[in-house]
C-alpha cells in the first residue's frame, strides 16, 4: 500500500532539539555520533561526518569494519548494533546522535529503541518499508525513533522533481518552495552550449551559481562560456528555473507523458505523487496480482498489465511519443535494459533507479539520462540533517563537494542590514549569494540589494569555504 507523503524538511518540534548539532546548548563542543550499519549508507554517512565529529560505527561483518577503519577517520567495532552491551561499547551513554542504517527496518528500529533504554540519544532510523513510517508519523517519538528517513518516498521524491525539469540531474526546493536550485549537464546540441552566462541568463530572477568542469568549480562571471559537457549550478524562481531548463533541453511543452515500469513500492509511490500534480501517469506491471493491487491504489493512473522490456508492447504504447519513462523494477540490469530499450525506440528522456551506488555513473555513461540511487538519496538526507550548520535546509552537490544552504539572516550575521556587494567582501571569495526571500516575497540578489534581518538567503560555495564562513552567515 502506498504510504501517505513524507517530508524531508527538518521540523521545528522534533523532540530532542537540544540533541541536534549546531544547537547552541551543544556549546560548539564535537558531537559524538554512533552509526549502526557500515553497508553503502552508513560509510557514506561516516565518511561525510568523521571530520568534524566523534564517529563511531558498528557492523557484523568484520571485513566492513575492518575498510571502514582503514579508509575512514572513525573507530569501526564489530558487533550487533542492536545488542546493549556492543552499544555501550560505542559509547551510547554518551552519545548526541544514534544512526541506524542497516537494510533492515527492524534492526534499526529495535537498535533505537534498545537504545533508548540505557541513554537519550537523537535517533535516527532509515526505514525502506511504509508501514513503519505510518505508525511513526501518527505519533510524535514512536518506537523510540525521533527522525525516520522513509528510503521509498525520499526516491520517489527526487525522481518527481528531475522528471518535472528536463536536462536537469538534481534538483531540491528553498524556502517553501519559491526557490529552486537545479544542476544541468549541457548537451552538445543545447543552444546554451558556447554561449556566455550574460547571454544564457536571460531570466531576471535566476543566478548562474558554478560550472563543475573536468573537476574545476567555476565561479562565473557574465563573461564565462558555457561548454558542452559543463554541470551547471542555477538558483531561482521556480519559473526561472523551468524556463532555463526549457532552453538547455530544448524541450517545448510540458512534461506529462509518463510511463513508469515496474510496480515496486517506490513506482507506486512516483505515480501517486504524479497523480497528485494532476497527471496521470502509466504503470507497467507484469504480475496479475500485484497489477490489481496498483490499479486499487491508484485510481488515476493506468495500470497496464504486461512485460516492460517487451519492445511490440512498448511500440503499440507510442513509446516515442513518451516524455519520460522511469525504470523501477526491483533489479538493476532490468532498469538498464528498459532505459536502453525505451531510448533507442525514442523516448526523450530515461531515468532508471539504481540500488548500488557506485553503478550510477555507469549507467548515465551508457545512456541513460539519469540514475537515481536509493542508498545514496539516504545517506545524503540523514548528512544534511545531522550538518553542524545553522540552517533552514541544504542541498549536497557533487558528492558533498558543494553545497546550498538556506538560512535566516539574524542580527549577527555579517549580511545584516548591508548591500550584498559590501557583505560579500568580509565572506571568503567563491561564496554566492544565489537568492532572497522576505515575508513570501522572492528578492533579486543583485549588487546593491541589501539584506534585511529575517530574510532568507539560499547560498552556494564548495564545502570546505562553507565552513569558513559558517560563523559570519
Amino acid at each position: 500500500m502506498c504510504a501517505v507523503a513524507w517530508t524531508s524538511e527538518i521540523e521545528t518540534h522534533l523532540s530532542h532539539p537540544s540533541k541536534l548539532p549546531g544547537n547552541d546548548n551543544n556549546g560548539g563542543a564535537t558531537v559524538h555520533i554512533v552509526i549502526v550499519g557500515a553497508g553503502e549508507v552508513g560509510s557514506s554517512i561516516a565518511k561525510s561526518l568523521a571530520d568534524s565529529h566523534d564517529v563511531v560505527v558498528v557492523d557484523v561483518d568484520p571485513e566492513k569494519v575492518e575498510a571502514l577503519n582503514y579508509n575512514v577517520d572513525a573507530l569501526a567495532i564489530e558487533g550487533d548494533g542492536a545488542s546493549l552491551p556492543t552499544l555501550r561499547e560505542a559509547g551510547i551513554e554518551k552519545a548526541d546522535i544514534l544512526i541506524a542504517s542497516t537494510d533492515d527496518d527492524e534492526t534499526n528500529i529495535i537498535t533505537c529503541g534498545t537504545a533508548k533504554t540505557v541513554a537519550d540519544p537523537f535517533t535516527i532510523a532509515r526505514i525502506k518499508g511504509t508501514n513503519y513510517l505510518e505508525t511513526w508519523q501518527g505519533a510524535e517519538g514512536a518506537l523510540g525513533v525521533d527522525f525516520m528517513v522513509g528510503t521509498t518516498m525520499l526516491t520517489a521524491k527526487s525522481i518527481v522533481r528531475v522528471i518535472g525539469l528536463p536536462a536537469a540531474h538534481d534538483v531540491d526546493t528553498f524556502a517553501g518552495g519559491r526557490v529552486q536550485m537545479a544542476e544541468f549537464e549541457i548537451p552538445e546540441a543545447s543552444p546554451v552550449a558556447g554561449q556566455t552566462v550574460q547571454e544564457a541568463d536571460r531570466f531576471e530572477s535566476l543566478t548562474f551559481a558554478a560550472i563543475f568542469r573536468n573537476g574545476d568549480v567555476i565561479i562565473p562571471t557574465g563573461q564565462t562560456g558555457i561548454e558542452a559537457g559543463d554541470e551547471v549550478v542555477v538558483i531561482g524562481s521556480e519559473e526561472s528555473v523551468h524556463e532555463l531548463s526549457a532552453e538547455v533541453s530544448q524541450h517545448t511543452g510540458d512534461v506529462d507523458d509518463i510511463l513508469i515500469v515496474g510496480g515496486t513500492e517506490v513506482a507506486c509511490q512516483i505515480a501517486r505523487l504524479l497523480e497528485e500534480q494532476g497527471l496521470t501517469p502509466r504503470l507497467v506491471e507484469h504480475d496479475h496480482d500485484r497489477a490489481r493491487e496498483l490499479a486499487e491504489e491508484l485510481p488515476n493512473s493506468r495500470i497496464l498489465e504486461h512485460d516492460g522490456t517487451d519492445r511490440e508492447f512498448l511500440e503499440r504504447e507510442h513509446i516515442e511519443e513518451v516524455d519520460t519513462v522511469v525504470a523501477a523494477l526491483k533489479r538493476n540490469e532490468r532498469n538498464l535494459l528498459v532505459s536502453l530499450l525505451t531510448k533507442r525506440l525514442g523516448v526523450d528522456r530515461a531515468v532508471a533507479i539504481v540500488d548500488e551506488t557506485e553503478y550510477s555513473e555507469l549507467f548515465e555513461a551508457v545512456g541513460v539520462d539519469v540514475a537515481v540511487s536509493p542508498r545514496e538519496a539516504t545517506a545524503e538526507e540523514i548528512t544534511r540533517f545531522t550538518r553542524e550548520r545553522r540552517a533552514e535546509n541544504v542541498a549536497l552537490i557533487e558528492n558533498d563537494r558543494a553545497e546550498v544552504i538556506e538560512i535566516e539572516v539574524d542580527h549577527d550575521s555579517v549580511l545584516a542590514d548591508r548591500p550584498i556587494q559590501e557583505s560579500i567582501q568580509d565572506l571568503p571569495e567563491g561564496l554566492v549569494i544565489g537568492a532572497i526571500t522576505r515575508n513570501g516575497d522572492f528578492v533579486i540578489p543583485r549588487g546593491d540589494t541589501v539584506i534585511e534581518e529575517g530574510d532568507n538567503v539560499v547560498v552556494f560555495a564548495e564545502t570546505v569555504i562553507l565552513e569558513e564562513a559558517t560563523a559570519k552567515l
